[in-house]
């Protein structure tokens, strides 16, 4: 629904438990594209902020492709398939970004990318079997060899520390694994801000660098060599990550609409604008939540004061880190 809201309180607060507790399963969106060829290796080697020759075949990992400033171009997943192949998924909307952004260095280098129209089942909770049970449950199967998916639908795990799973990248279609609870989008959305997951065009846009978001520590290595982007990264981590802004959570104490809140600013008890609201969902358990970026001169966690965008009433809400339970 278009305020994020679901229809049958006792059915989210199923969804919200099966994400976390038990097997839950939720169509999302990705775009995905594959990158293949014999110099793909080195060239994704010198553009990605992971160590992508170090990843085994089947092996996957968070990843940036920066700019030369190091502001962020594209967050993404890639996953190795073949000695010189990959496929990397971003959030949607984001695939052409992330085509052209691999593109724009290319030179004579001999690869080819191109993008997929796959679908992504996300399931989550502490009773997500392993990729190989999964596999069985699913019975996902190719109608089609695709030279990116060489044994069929990926099944990827996932381990976001409060939130862990697996995600099933394949052709359409795709069915939900025997035993998932299909939990509803709009709940999903609420447990990603709650966990602290960021989001393109959201969290992360062309402004954003990597340590705001929090973001060195799952998707940047230090120990492979040159890539376009290091220096800034680099500099920062030697001065400890010392940024104006960090990416927080918000619990707010009176709900709002929650399009009212994206772009909302937050304001100190003294009146200061200290930072704004990037994201924002209605969580069964917790009410209205948000995900933001505060100034570092606000040590969380602390109360500021949220004024939504339609000019109604402000609401205090209660900033801290993530994940917000």
């Amino acid at each position: 629904m278009s305020d994020g809201r679901t229809s049958d309180p006792g059915a989210a607060l199923g969804d919200y438990d099966a994400l976390f507790h038990g097997f839950a399963a939720c169509r999302i969106e990705r775009d995905v594209v594959v990158v293949q060829g014999p110099d793909a290796t080195t060239y994704l080697q010198g553009q990605a902020s992971q160590d992508v020759a170090a990843l085994a075949i089947g092996g996957s990992a968070q990843t940036l492709l920066l700019e030369p400033d190091g502001k962020v171009d594209v967050l993404c997943r890639i996953t190795r398939t073949g000695e010189h192949a990959y496929v990397l998924d971003t959030d949607p909307g984001f695939g052409p970004v992330l085509s052209a952004r691999l593109g724009r260095f290319k030179l004579r280098a001999k690869f080819e990318v191109s993008a997929r129209s796959f679908d992504c089942v996300a399931l989550r909770g502490a009773d997500v079997p392993d990729p190989s049970a999964l596999r069985r449950l699913g019975g996902w199967t190719l109608e089609q060899k695709d030279p990116g998916l060489p044994e069929g639908p990926l099944v990827l795990t996932v381990d976001d520390g409060a939130w862990r799973g697996a995600d099933v990248l394949g052709p359409s279609p795709l069915a939900l694994p025997a035993g998932a609870r299909d939990v509803a989008p709009e709940v999903f959305e609420a447990a990603r801000v709650e966990v602290g997951i960021p989001r393109m065009g959201a969290e992360i846009t062309e402004k954003s660098i990597p340590a705001e978001a929090h973001l060195v520590d799952t998707a940047v290595s230090f120990t492979k060599g040159c890539y376009t982007g290091q220096e800034l990264v680099a500099r920062l981590d030697a001065r400890g990550s010392k940024v104006a802004r960090r990416l927080c959570g918000l619990v707010l104490a009176d709900e709002r609409p929650l399009g009212s809140l994206v772009g909302a600013e937050l304001r100190s008890d003294e009146g200061k604008v200290v930072g704004s609201v990037t994201s924002a969902a209605l969580s069964p358990v917790h009410g209205t939540v948000a995900q933001c970026y505060l100034h570092r001169s606000m040590a969380v966690p602390v109360t500021v004061m949220v004024e939504p965008t339609d000019g109604s009433d402000a609401v205090r809400a209660r900033a801290s880190d993530f994940p917000l339970f």
